[in-house]
C-alpha cells in the first residue's frame, strides 16, 4: 500500500475495538504515513457473569498495537454510556418501543466523548473501523455508502451529528470484508481470524429476557388474535417486537391452523399483544411513517424528491419520497414496508449519499 500524499505525519487516533476491522484501519493509516495511536473504549463494567468480552478485546487491541508499534490508550466511558445510552434503552423498552442502542452508542459515545478525548490527546483526525465512506469538502463532511454493500454501516452512523464527522476517517470504506481479512493476514495482525462481534456488549450471548428483567418489571398480559380472541399470555410487551415469530408460546389450538404466529400489534395502553398467522397481515404493512425529528447530514432535498430509505440495517434501499417540517419527516414508500417499528430509525439516501436519520415515531 503506497503512502498517502495527505498524510504529512498527521496524528490519527483510531478507536480500536480488538477486532480485525479497526486493526486493519490502524495498519492502513500507518502504511500511508500517518502517525497513529489507538484508543480502547470501556463502555460497560457490570459483567458479573462473564458475558461481555471487553477484557479479551482489550488484550487483542494491545497485541495489535504491539505488532504495529503504536501507543494504546484505554479510557472508561461507562458512566457516559449508562447515562446517554443505557437509560434511554430502558426507557424506550418501558414505553413499548424497540430501541436501537447501536445508533445511540455511535452518536453519544464513539463520535462525541471519544472524539473529544482524542483531540485532547493531540489528534489531528480520528478514525474507526466502520464500513462507510466519507468525503470532506467545502460544504462539510459527506457520508456515503461503503464499497461492500453486505457490510455497509451507514445505517448505524446516520444519527451521528454532522459536526462530529469533521476530521473523521473510515479507512476500510473502500474495501470488502474478504479484502480486510487478506490485509490483516498479510500484515501479520494477531486478530486476522477473529470472528466478528455480534449483538451489543452489555447483552452479549446471554438470555435477553433475563437481562432485561433485571432492570424492568415484567407485566404479563393477554395475547389476542386479529378477531380479539385470547390465544395466549405474553410475559411483558417489552420482550416482543413487530413481526416476531419465535417465543410467543402459542400452539396446538383446535381453532387455528398448524402455522406460525406473528406479532402484528402492541397496545401499551391496554397491555395487549395481537398475533396473527398471516405473515403479511395488514397491521404489519405500512406505506408511510413519521419520524420524531431528523438528524440531517446534508442539506434537506426538495420536497417529494425521489429518495431511498432503510428502516433496518442491511435492508435493501427502498424507493420513497419524503416531506419534512420542524417536527420530523414523513416518508411515503413506493411499496408497503413490513414491520415498521417505533424506536428504530429511518435512514434516507440520495443515491450513495446518506442524508441522515430520524427515530421512527409511528407507522401510518
Amino acid at each position: 500500500m503506497s503512502r498517502h500524499a495527505r498524510a504529512d505525519g498527521r496524528h490519527v487516533i483510531v478507536g480500536l475495538s480488538g477486532g480485525v476491522d479497526s486493526a486493519v484501519s490502524a495498519w492502513l493509516l500507518r502504511e500511508q504515513g500517518y502517525r497513529v495511536s489507538g484508543v480502547f473504549m470501556s463502555n460497560w463494567t457490570e459483567d458479573e457473569q462473564g458475558y461481555c468480552t471487553a477484557a479479551e478485546d482489550f488484550q487483542d487491541a494491545r497485541r495489535v498495537c504491539e505488532e504495529l508499534d503504536i501507543p494504546l490508550h484505554r479510557v472508561d466511558f461507562s458512566a457516559e454510556y449508562r447515562d446517554r445510552v443505557f437509560q434511554r434503552f430502558l426507557a424506550d423498552y418501558a414505553a413499548g418501543k424497540t430501541p436501537n442502542p447501536d445508533m445511540l452508542c455511535n452518536r453519544e459515545i464513539k463520535f462525541q466523548p471519544f472524539r473529544e478525548y482524542a483531540l485532547r490527546l493531540g489528534a489531528d483526525d480520528i478514525a474507526t473501523g466502520h464500513y462507510a465512506r466519507i468525503r470532506h469538502g467545502d460544504d462539510g463532511p459527506e457520508l456515503r455508502l461503503a464499497a461492500d454493500g453486505n457490510k455497509d454501516q451507514t445505517y448505524f452512523l446516520a444519527a451521528v451529528r454532522r459536526e462530529h464527522l469533521h476530521r473523521t476517517m473510515f479507512p476500510i470504506g473502500e474495501l470488502t470484508k474478504p479484502q480486510v481479512r487478506e490485509l490483516a493476514t498479510r500484515a501479520g495482525l494477531p486478530v486476522h481470524r477473529k470472528k466478528d462481534s455480534t449483538g451489543i456488549c452489555f447483552i452479549g450471548e446471554r438470555e435477553f429476557r433475563d437481562f432485561l428483567g433485571r432492570y424492568l418489571q415484567p407485566d404479563p398480559g393477554p395475547i389476542v388474535d386479529d378477531r380479539g380472541r385470547q390465544v395466549g399470555t405474553h410475559q411483558g410487551l417489552m420482550y416482543y417486537t413487530l413481526g416476531q415469530r419465535r417465543g410467543l408460546g402459542i400452539g396446538g389450538r383446535r381453532d387455528a391452523r398448524e402455522a406460525p404466529w406473528y406479532v402484528v400489534a402492541k397496545d401499551a395502553s391496554r397491555n395487549i399483544l395481537t398475533a396473527s398467522q398471516d405473515p403479511s397481515h395488514p397491521l404489519l404493512m405500512s406505506r408511510r411513517l413519521r419520524t420524531a425529528g431528523f438528524n440531517w447530514l446534508a442539506s434537506p432535498p426538495a420536497p417529494d424528491a425521489p429518495l431511498l430509505a432503510r428502516i433496518r440495517h442491511r435492508q435493501s434501499p427502498q424507493p420513497c419520497r419524503a416531506r419534512f417540517d420542524a417536527e420530523g419527516v414523513v416518508v411515503d414508500f413506493a411499496s408497503p414496508q413490513r414491520a415498521v417499528v417505533a424506536g428504530q430509525y429511518c435512514v434516507l439516501y440520495d443515491g450513495p449519499r446518506c442524508l441522515g436519520a430520524g427515530e421512527i415515531l409511528e407507522a401510518v
